[in-house]
């Protein structure tokens, strides 16, 4: 059975990781999404490193199941053909700064002309006004400017980077799926499509779900290690006797008195809300020193037999192959075009009906684009003429 989003048809203009990130969400489950690139300017994932033959890694999992068009949108020729794609089209993702869309004339309100019911998706660092519009950003700096990174870390270390891309993804690329879902929903009552202007500062400053709300009320921010959940309680990965580490959560009473139990520390199961810094502490001190007394793998045979919320700390090979992971068919074989396999982290959503199909891996930069022109009614002769022209490769 196809894929719940199997109706809809998608132009991605995006590139790097938060744009390719959320329309691979949409083809995992079954969107038609054409990738335009610029051929002479392609996207950097596509040489990012480690390469699988000459194929990227990365480039090969952000964009499976996305066929490539090559246009070069700095010739009218090749904007007129973006033109008559979009007739066809439901959705545009794009993820230049503010005004690049207009200057190339391929905008929301020039497509919107074309085709009416068009939903249009920008993704920017810091969205299409305010006094940052135009600045350039990473990830780190998204999250810096929205409060996140300022308790993120130890007192003694200062703030930390974040292992992944959280501004970029959980930010941009998933927010922007939501409002795109979201719109298209308006457009099935309304006929309506519409603009959407996707901020990665905004969406992480929305994210700050539990800690926001109190300092919005009090006017004191959360600072390192002051919270439950950042360090400022027993709630915190521990060593073992052999240098790997454990996570420790058991935040409930009867989870904490189980874990107090397994490390034969029951005295300190009273201690589950202890906030107090100098209780905290002595607390952790008194974990560490227990969980330092066994190996990572005779704490995993202990915690496995206990609810305790209580679990060991992989590296990422090690999660891959955990026995949840495989329960889950969390990794996929997905096939090139030459019909290779590729091991690839599989899309997280499970439908009882509709689910979710890698088609193929990365395709080559405007490996579809003779088909795709076809599509639209270019014939072969124009195709070439076009070739020679530069505007298509």
């Amino acid at each position: 059975m196809a894929g719940p989003l199997s109706s809809l048809k998608v132009l991605d203009f995006s590139t790097l990781l938060p744009g390719p990130f959320g329309t691979m969400v949409l083809a995992d489950l079954g969107a038609d999404i054409i990738r335009i690139e610029s051929p002479s300017r392609p996207d950097m994932v596509r040489a990012m490193p480690p390469m699988i033959g000459n194929v990227s890694a990365a480039h090969a999992y952000l964009n499976r199941s996305k066929r490539s068009v090559a246009i070069d949108l700095k010739k009218p020729q090749g904007v007129e053909l973006v033109h008559q794609m979009v007739k066809d089209y439901d959705i545009v993702v794009e993820q230049f700064r503010p005004g690049v869309m207009k200057k190339l004339g391929v905008d929301y309100d020039t497509l919107k002309a074309i085709n009416p019911r068009i939903i249009f998706c920008s993704i920017t660092g810091y969205g299409q006004d305010g006094p940052y519009r135009d600045r350039a950003g990473h990830d780190l700096n998204y999250l810096a400017i929205a409060g996140m990174t300022s308790y993120n870390g130890r007192r003694n270390g200062g703030p930390q980077p974040m292992a992944f891309q959280a501004a970029d993804v959980a930010g941009g690329s998933c927010h922007a799926v939501m409002a795109i879902l979201a719109a298209v929903i308006h457009r099935q009552q309304t006929g309506e499509g519409q603009y959407i202007d996707i901020s990665m500062t905004d969406a992480a400053f929305s994210m700050h779900a539990l800690t926001a709300p109190s300092a919005l009320q009090t006017g004191e921010s959360p600072a390192l290690e002051s919270t439950q959940l950042n360090g400022g309680s027993f709630y915190d990965c521990y060593e073992t006797a052999d240098g790997r580490w454990f996570s420790v959560a058991g935040l409930e009473p009867q989870f904490f008195a189980q874990f107090c139990i397994a490390i034969e520390r029951p005295d300190l199961s009273g201690l589950s809300f202890a906030m107090a810094p100098e209780i905290v502490a002595k607390l952790k001190a008194d974990i560490a020193q227990e969980m330092k007394k066994k190996t990572f793998a005779q704490w995993q045979a202990i915690f496995i037999a206990i609810d305790s919320c209580s679990e060991p700390v992989l590296n990422f090979i090690e999660a891959s192959e955990h026995p949840q992971m495989k329960a889950r068919s969390m990794v996929v074989e997905v096939a090139n075009a030459k019909g290779e396999s590729h091991r690839q982290v599989a899309s997280p959503f499970k439908f009882s009906r509709t689910q979710p199909s890698y088609r193929f891996t990365g395709a080559a930069l405007g490996e579809h684009t003779d088909e795709l022109l076809a599509e639209i009614g270019v014939g072969a002769d124009d195709v070439e003429t076009l070739r020679k022209a530069g505007v298509v490769s």
